[in-house]
């Protein structure tokens, strides 16, 4: 080997996980054992633990797995025509389809799209699925979202007899050939590089950044690409001429920090690839919400209470389900002309029956419905205490405790037979006026 040649890389074929090396300056390297060209190599291949894990356009994917007729149609989940876009698969996205983008702009851009209605119940199953084979491999594991998550791999080799990078590309092929939806997987030394990754090579992507090559990856990205630098953060950078990391990276800590305070510090160092943050474990929910997009803007406000309902019952549902209870609940609407408007009011006690979540959501809707066309509606809690304080029998109020015992009744009975085994009266007969007292129970 000569002066001007650099040593081997460690080199894993994604096809047949063959691990073997290659010359660093190779272009196109096939492996050696299959003959494909679906090679991950890097310096450090071996030597990095921290990976980020995202699921390729995952609603989209789910249903185009479910249903293979979908595979080479541009498809798009989301509200059919007043909603957003939740997700789109890459055909949608290839004529300027993106998610958060509002349902009729997405219609002009791609009008031979499929619009789907978000199937949460079975995305849910399939992220659920998908969680277990990260924990098959390790106990650190930080889910972000239904469909990401942080993974360290430090001290795996021992147990699975295999690198880190090995048992990622291993994963990969058996989501995808197992579950059926694939994933893009970024390998780094810390969280910041390893999620940065993930997001270069989609889909299927498998990208590694090591420490040395961190400030050269990292100088030839837009500011942009640095976690928590929103519009009005990149405004004002820019407005002081900083439009690149690679800017950044040739700045001292201190008059970054001078300028842009805390925010200034965080530049400084994620500019240069530090982040000492760790897998954790146990983050905590800090809300449970639902909202709706209307079919139609509503001002009318039995027509709003009526949608109060459904959302509180599903809030409440999901609140049992993850047995949680809170004591802030918060209204949130959205006018004809998008601006939004919450309300918020404290209980004096946790819940997590709907009963309690629609009447104090229906208080607060009251005074707002003067006319104003709504085309969201929504209800969220949070601040939430210990099952053992919530929704204690109410001394002063009786009925209100004889409603929350038939609800906890209802839902033992859904528990057994199903959640359309029993429903309450509002449910049933949505023209019944909902301001009067509840109905009695069957």
């Amino acid at each position: 080997m000569t002066a001007e040649e650099s040593p081997p890389e460690p080199a894993i074929c994604r096809a047949c996980l063959n691990q073997f090396t290659i010359a660093a300056e190779t272009k196109r390297p096939t492996c050696p054992a299959c003959g494909r060209n679906r090679i991950i190599h890097h310096p450090e291949l071996y030597d990095l633990h921290m990976a980020h894990i995202d699921c390729d356009a995952f609603y989209a994917s789910v249903e185009k797995r479910d249903n293979p007729e979908l595979a080479s149609k541009p498809v798009i989940i989301g509200g059919e025509h007043r909603g957003v876009v939740s997700t789109a698969c890459y055909i949608a996205r290839m004529n300027g389809v993106r998610s958060a983008m509002p349902m009729f702009k997405a219609r002009k851009l791609c009008p031979d799209a499929v619009i789907i209605k978000p199937r949460m119940k079975v995305y849910q199953q399939v992220g659920r699925q998908i969680k277990e084979k990260y924990h098959a491999l390790t106990p650190l594991v930080q889910p972000l979202s239904i469909d990401e998550a942080f993974l360290d791999l430090q001290g795996t080799e021992r147990l699975h007899g295999m690198p880190p990078a090995a048992l990622l590309a291993r994963l990969t092929t058996e989501i995808e050939d197992e579950i059926g939806v694939s994933v893009s997987v970024g390998l780094a030394p810390n969280k910041f590089l390893a999620k940065l990754a993930s997001d270069m090579n989609k889909p299927r992507g498998f990208t590694v950044i090591g420490e040395a090559d961190t400030l050269e990856t990292l100088a030839a990205l837009p500011i942009t690409r640095i976690y928590g630098i929103g519009a009005k953060t990149a405004q004002r950078l820019k407005k002081d001429g900083l439009t690149k990391i690679q800017q950044l990276q040739q700045m001292d800590e201190g008059p970054l920090i001078r300028r842009y305070g805390e925010t200034g510090q965080r530049l400084y160092r994620l500019s240069r690839g530090i982040d000492t943050r760790s897998v954790t474990t146990n983050s905590k929910t800090k809300s449970v919400s639902s909202e709706r997009t209307l079919a139609r803007d509503l001002a009318d406000f039995t027509a709003l209470e009526d949608k109060l309902w459904s959302i509180s019952d599903t809030v409440a549902a999901d609140l049992k389900r993850k047995q949680l209870a809170g004591l802030t609940i918060t209204l949130k609407l959205k006018t004809s002309m998008h601006r939004i408007i919450t309300r918020s009011r404290t209980l004096d006690a946790p819940t997590q029956l709907a009963e309690i979540i629609f009447e104090t959501s229906r208080d607060m809707l009251r005074p707002l419905t003067d006319g104003t066309p709504y085309r969201l509606i929504g209800v969220g809690l949070s601040h939430f205490r210990p099952l053992v304080e919530a929704d204690l029998p109410d001394l002063v109020e009786p009925k209100r405790t004889k409603r929350a015992n038939v609800e906890r009744a209802m839902d033992k009975l859904k528990g057994r037979f199903g959640k359309t085994t029993i429903k309450k009266g509002r449910s049933l007969d949505p023209k019944a006026p909902k301001t009067q007292k509840p109905a009695k129970d069957a």
